[in-house]
């Protein structure tokens, strides 16, 4: 049991330290225009891979089914400016069909 006290401690020290480093960080570096750059684009490129993984992925394989439809549309829609809820509604019921039709 102090085994596990140990590495909750120890866990939450790094935690502790890495958001003291994040906030010593000097203000030169975080206006520089590449910072700001790269800020702006990390979340993007998260969410991209997050919606990757949940999509094409099962466990360590690459599947291609009804989410895949699911996406495209949803892309579309977006594209037209749906509102969140009918983008949401109508790829699930796309889903829904193409496993219903295979």
């Amino acid at each position: 049991m102090t085994t596990l006290w140990i590495g909750i401690l120890l866990t939450a020290a790094g935690c502790y330290a890495l958001k003291l480093a994040g906030l010593s960080v000097p203000d030169r570096v975080l206006d520089h225009p590449l910072t700001v750059r790269i800020a702006t684009l990390i979340p993007v490129a998260l969410l991209g891979a997050l919606i990757a993984v949940q999509v094409l992925a099962d466990g360590s394989a690459l599947v291609l089914d009804a989410r895949l439809a699911a996406l495209g549309v949803a892309a579309v829609l977006l594209w037209w400016r749906m509102p969140f809820l009918v983008v949401v509604g109508v790829a699930a019921g796309s889903a829904a069909l193409v496993r219903l039709w295979f």
